[in-house]
């Protein structure tokens, strides 16, 4: 039947209702999120597109913001839904008393959603189970605010972008705005096309035992093409491991995270072939899905048991952009690498305003460098390594002479636009850096862990230097020496508990004597000595900061712990995995052993999606942990998580220029029987089996020794 099409005069754009929660960030703790970057589907439970966040985003623009069905005079009872994998989800309603003869349901709707990079595709479909003939009309509501991304998480409520018919023949619509363009097609046709209002009608007819079905796909595009488009298919740039051990929560957790993983690749435009183009992983569905510094270079170091592609891919994308001039507004620097990459300028109300490529970072370029160390050692090519030593150099040298805000030999930010991150390490908000009482530390800021990083950068840096040639190795070694020593004598403070670390040292030289997790990425760089180590161990494991469910970013005994602040209390997965893995190579497993419990028992609890935060209540106020309403899920770092704890179950380590791999299992018999395949070292294939009694079997590549410990 051809299409009736209403095509009523309007004046100007449809307004959005009011809200109460208008200038509020979203919530999206019991939202599906379907992905497949740049693209990303954001529904309710029930699978309705209708209010806050929900919309099909592409290239942070907000393509559809409503998609909703309703059939006339019939209530749809939701029944099921949930996400099949990282990129399609459906959901199953009841239309109820329609040709219903017994108290048994019999019409059923379901919704199957599939996300592609550019395409959201959406079947309804609808099975008559009973006995009876039944008729009614199906009406899909569409509509779009084209709203960015950033206006989405600051809570604005636009006005929706009157659409216009797509084609002669009726089939769909069509919204446009500055270099965007969302295109909306049904098939079939519908029996009534609705323009103003963008509803589409369809009378269905249904016998008993039969279906009907309609399939509508939405395209989005920019103009000028896509920033980071999505890789092409086939081109994973790590090999699949599976696991297969005696606890099914760490399997499934490891599975769900790699499809999530898959879903969040991006590539970079910039590279020499473009058949065969560097990938990177964004850093989180729905706010953070482009290039991030820090949380990129991250996750590919959590993942290079499982490949050095990635490692490569991110490597390259980030030196392409390293910062080549002093700009005060961008916050580049000769040899820094950026924080961030978006299409346009993100502004958050008057308060933030960041440009386009921002290097408001302290930590990715020690990140960067100790990254492409860890990838030599575990078989990155030599003339790939080679190609980028010149870049590490130039990261050696920001460290050494422009890091350093006052003088005083440690790395260190500040703000010097009025408008930038106010902080500029991974706990990036305004309130995340503070004193023991409450207050907050005053930039120039120093953060204990980016000293640790930066330690590490120079010692692998220096490796780097002396393994190709290359002049400067004992220089380096002996600045990592001299930031050691200031740092103990600077950064030591004492509580009633002992002696810890400060989270930072202020403007003032003074220690900023928060208690926080930051301990854990001290762990293992070589920072601190035994004694030391120790004393973290045992502070990581106390009730104030391990809440059972994983490490709690300040300290529940602190002035200003809050579960839900952002950065003063809540629980990052990525956090406990690195503190995990440092306390292993520190030679602290059973600590190990105790947060990695609790990250595992919280990924059961997140259905094995963990998100890029959750609450920090603790145990001692549910098993299962409230999660942090506003937070992204999947989110990298978060997704490589399961990696880095099963690389620290198993004492797993690679150094390929010296022709071993390394295995001394720690807390893998917890899990055992375990077997892992398709792990990858020097790009070939590396197999770990662990009995349940702690022993373990390793089948590694020719040339390699395996060393067991």
């Amino acid at each position: 039947m051809d299409a009736t099409v209403k095509t009523q005069d309007t004046n100007g754009s449809v307004t959005a209702p009011p809200s109460a929660m208008a200038g509020l960030q979203p919530f999206l703790h019991d939202a599906v999120v379907t992905l497949h970057a740049p693209s990303l589907v954001i529904s309710r439970a029930d699978g309705q597109l209708s209010g806050g966040a929900d919309g099909f985003y592409h290239g942070d623009r907000r393509a559809l913001s409503r998609l909703t069905v309703a059939a006339e005079d019939i209530a749809l009872a939701p029944v099921h839904g949930g996400l099949r994998g990282a990129d399609r989800a459906d959901f199953r309603a009841i239309l109820r008393g329609l040709g219903e003869t017994t108290p048994d349901p019999v019409v059923g709707l379901h919704r199957r959603r599939s996300t592609v990079a550019g395409r959201l595709e959406e079947v309804f479909q609808v099975t008559n189970a009973g006995s009876e003939y039944v008729r009614f009309r199906l009406t899909v509501t569409v509509g779009t605010d084209l709203a960015t991304m950033e206006q989405v998480k600051s809570g604005q409520i636009l006005e929706a972008v009157t659409p216009h018919v797509a084609d002669a023949d009726g089939l769909g619509l069509t919204w446009t705005g500055d270099d965007f363009t969302a295109y909306l097609v049904s098939e079939p046709a519908p029996d009534t096309l609705q323009v103003p209002t963008g509803q589409l009608s369809y009378d269905v007819h249904l016998q008993p035992g039969t279906s009907w079905s309609v399939t509508l796909s939405c395209t989005a595009a920019y103009a000028d093409g896509e920033q980071f488009p999505a890789p092409t298919a086939g081109q994973l740039p790590w090999r699949t491991p599976v696991l297969r051990s005696a606890d099914r929560r760490l399997d499934r957790w490891l599975e769900q995270s790699l499809i999530d993983l898959d879903r969040l690749r991006l590539t970079d435009p910039k590279s020499p072939q473009e058949d065969q183009r560097d990938q990177f992983l964004a850093a989180g569905a729905p706010w953070f899905l482009t290039l991030f510094g820090r949380d990129s270079l991250w996750a590919a170091r959590m993942l290079l048991p499982l490949g050095t592609d990635l490692a490569a891919g991110t490597l390259r994308t980030l030196a392409r952009r390293q910062g080549a001039v002093t700009d005060p507004a961008t916050e580049e620097q000769p040899g820094k690498i950026l924080h961030e990459v978006r299409r346009g300028t993100l502004q958050i109300a008057d308060q933030l305003s960041l440009p386009p490529v921002y290097f408001g970072t302290v930590d990715a370029t020690p990140l960067w460098i100790t990254l492409l160390h860890d990838a030599w050692r575990w078989g990155l090519s030599p003339q790939e390594v080679e190609q980028l030593l010149p870049h590490a150099e130039s990261a050696l040298a920001w460290m050494r002479d422009l890091a350093d805000a006052s003088g005083d030999g440690f790395l260190k930010y500040v703000d010097h636009t009025g408008h930038g991150l106010s902080n500029q390490g991974w706990k990036d908000s305004n309130d995340s850096i503070r004193y023991r009482d409450g207050r907050l530390a005053r930039p120039p800021i120093a953060l204990c862990e980016v000293q640790a990083y930066a330690y590490e950068a120079a010692r692998g840096g220096a490796a780097l230097l002396r393994a190709f040639g290359r002049p400067g190795a004992d220089a380096w070694e002996e600045w990592a020496q001299n930031l050691a020593t200031r740092f103990r004598k600077h950064f030591w403070v004492e509580d009633d508990h002992g002696p810890y670390p400060a989270v930072a040292l202020g403007g003032d030289g003074r220690p900023a004597d928060a208690v926080t997790s930051g301990f854990g990425h001290l762990l293992g760089t070589g920072l601190l000595n035994a004694e030391e180590s120790a004393l973290l161990a045992t502070r990581l494991t106390g009730p104030d900061l391990n809440a059972g469910h994983g490490l709690r970013t300040l300290s529940s005994e602190a002035v200003g712990f809050n579960p839900y602040g952002y950065h003063t209390g809540s629980i990052w997965p990525h956090d406990t995995a690195i503190a995990v893995h440092g306390l292993v190579k520190a030679g602290f497993p059973d600590a190990a052993d105790s947060l990695a419990a609790g990250l595992l028992t919280a990924s059961a609890a997140f259905d094995a999606r963990l998100p890029e935060l959750f609450a920090g209540h603790g145990t001692e106020a549910g098993t299962q942990p409230a999660p942090y309403p506003a937070s992204c899920r999947p989110q990298a770092w978060a997704a490589a998580t399961p990696v880095l704890i099963l690389r620290s179950a198993l004492g797993l380590d690679a150094d390929v220029p010296a022709g071993t791999v390394t295995i001394a299992p720690t807390f893998a018999h917890k899990f055992g029987p375990l077997t892992v395949t398709g792990l990858q070292v020097a790009g070939k294939p590396l197999e770990v089996t662990v009995a349940a009694d702690g022993t373990s079997r390793v089948v590694a590549p020719d040339g390699l020794a395996v060393v067991q410990r």
